[in-house]
């Protein structure tokens, strides 16, 4: 990896490697660090190895001390926004940021903007299984209902302000 990349490495709560993929590294601003995946980038899960290429540009941000990451995807992804519930990412380094995804997932949909919280029943089976604390459960079902509230009225960052990060990445 050279220095603009970086490696986004996510992990479930017991430590084991879950998605991991390498992005570019757009730069930082209010809401926090922004990544970039053009088309093509390749994404891992766990073990298995290369799992499918991207069809669309994507920007990740990761903001500073938040329990969430946020995915935005152009044109043809069905959703345009997808935010990952997590513990706040850390970066063990320039080229490498880690979190622990805690299951839930916020999203929003091109058409029409309506937005969903997903995996809920995943998130009850891992409380469980991975016997996740009381404040983790309360961040992250806190995390998921601001998500929710902040998709459904387009506030920032998830109204334009990811689109010039991701005409960026698309023009590389």
């Amino acid at each position: 990896m050279d220095a603009d990349e970086v490696l986004v490495s996510v992990r479930k709560y017991d430590g084991s490697l879950h998605w991991h993929h390498s992005m570019v590294r757009l730069g930082e601003g209010e809401h926090g660090v922004w990544l970039g995946a053009p088309v093509g980038t390749v994404y891992s899960k766990g073990a298995e190895g290369p799992v499918y290429a991207t069809r669309e540009a994507r920007v990740m941000l990761f903001p500073r001390d938040a329990w969430w990451t946020a995915l935005f995807q152009a044109a043809p992804a069905r959703l345009d926004a997808y935010c990952d519930v997590t513990t706040p990412a850390r970066w063990l380094h320039p080229g490498e940021v880690t979190m622990i995804d805690l299951d839930l997932d916020v999203c929003r949909v091109r058409d029409g903007g309506s937005v969903f919280v997903d995996d809920e029943d995943e998130f009850a089976d891992h409380r469980v299984r991975y016997s996740y604390p009381p404040d983790v459960i309360d961040r992250a079902t806190a995390s998921a209902d601001r998500l929710r509230a902040a998709l459904t009225a387009h506030a920032e960052p998830f109204g334009s302000r990811c689109q010039s990060w991701l005409a960026e990445i698309s023009s590389r």
